[in-house]
């Protein structure tokens, strides 16, 4: 597929929302609330409302032409509710879609000119590999040599030439993955929508499949929107990430900028592997320099981070400390803690420690090791005022930002 074949596509979702109406006999509407200090019940962690159960709110996102942008979050938090909408299988509520300029929430999903790979292939089994990927330029009309060409210059692309007569139930997982994708690119869509294409193949599979779709990006060069749970996906592929919870967005930004600068404890737990390192530690302003303390253990934070708290006129206070395993080092002195499981990872050793109270995990490069680690032993760690993140008690969030 040539670049010059895709029209522009910009996308913008303005303040979507999706509810889910009750259903006679199958749900109860909660009860009203007896004051308005009540808090909101909850099912699921998604808001109940006398509409319905809310899937998704408040969803606002201005997506470039040729932008890769991935939705990603754990198991229900709407993502793929959201990229069902923008394929119009699912109605939206309220707010506004937008797809160059026009508001498609009432368009057909045939018209929208998009095209989605779903999970599970969704191949028509008695076609050939050849026949499933000519269906919808058959359903237009075009010309049979204009079909062939387009569907075997997208079969080179995935490499899957070889396959064309074949039946999906004589390709592997891999393969008919490629098949699916093949099928959406020869439409030389505005938009591709993708929803967990990789989620059923398996480790190896995945990152190969992972890197195909960078390569196929650089080819087809047309507008991304991916939905994964899986965070290594969401890192690697992503132009900009936008990560959900309950329906919710949490953070929207570059791979780097949500690694680095966790907007919330949540985005902090959720990006990273392993996972962030929490603590209950204080943080002290002192003048015009702030430190952060844990234990007998006391840093002062960099100057960027101190210049960003400054400008929030942040005080003394209790914080919840959230520090990247990989940013840990083990020390002659610093914090104490406990060995509970020494894992050989081949490059570095994955210390399971418990120290202040919580379990933590310290990333010992294999090259860095002066001795063996057995359960029981005592460790010190230290880490860096630059790698340091400082959460709020009261509402969870980053106390720079």
């Amino acid at each position: 597929m040539c670049p010059e074949l895709y029209d522009m596509a910009t996308v913008q979702l303005k303040n979507i929302k999706k509810v889910y109406p009750f259903i006679s006999g199958e749900q109860k509407k909660p009860k009203k609330k007896k004051n308005a200090n009540e808090p909101e019940k909850k099912k699921s962690n998604l808001q109940i409302t006398d509409e319905g159960v809310v899937a998704v709110q408040q969803f606002s996102l201005d997506i470039a032409d040729k932008e890769f942008i991935v939705l990603v979050g754990p198991s229900g938090c709407g993502k793929s509710t959201t990229l069902r909408m923008v394929a119009g299988l699912e109605d939206i509520s309220d707010g506004e879609l937008i797809i160059d300029g026009k508001v498609v929430n009432d368009v057909a999903p045939k018209d929208r000119d998009i095209a989605m790979v779903f999970q599970n292939y969704a191949l028509y089994p008695h076609m050939t590999v050849y026949d499933n990927m000519a269906f919808s330029l058959k359903l237009r009309h075009v010309p049979k040599d204009e079909i062939d060409r387009q569907v075997r210059q997208a079969a080179e692309i995935l490499d899957i030439t070889q396959y064309l007569d074949r039946k999906p139930k004589a390709l592997s997982g891999g393969q008919r993955q490629r098949v699916a994708i093949g099928r959406a690119i020869v439409r030389a869509p505005k938009v591709m929508l993708m929803d967990e294409p990789l989620s059923n193949l398996d480790a190896k599979l995945r990152n190969e499949m992972r890197a195909e779709i960078i390569k196929l990006r650089e080819r087809i060069d047309t507008t991304f929107i991916y939905v994964t749970h899986d965070q290594t996906e969401a890192m690697t592929l992503g132009d900009r990430m936008v990560i959900m919870r309950d329906g919710y967005i949490q953070q929207i930004g570059t791979p780097q900028e949500v690694f680095n600068q966790p907007a919330n404890l949540f985005v902090a737990g959720f990006i990273g592997m392993p996972v962030m390192n929490f603590f209950d530690g204080n943080l002290e302003r002192r003048g015009d320099k702030y430190f952060v303390k844990l234990a007998n253990y006391e840093v002062e934070l960099s100057p960027e981070k101190e210049a960003r708290l400054l400008k929030k006129n942040v005080q003394s206070q209790p914080v919840t400390l959230g520090v990247r395993p990989e940013h840990t080092d083990v020390a002659e002195a610093g914090v104490a803690a406990r060995v509970d499981v020494a894992e050989m990872m081949g490059s570095s050793v994955h210390l399971h420690v418990t120290a202040e109270g919580r379990d933590v995990i310290i990333i010992v490069p294999t090259i860095d090791l002066s001795s063996s680690y057995h359960i029981g032993d005592t460790v010190h760690f230290t880490f860096d005022g630059k790698v340091a993140h400082v959460f709020s008690k009261e509402d969870d969030k980053n106390l720079e930002f």
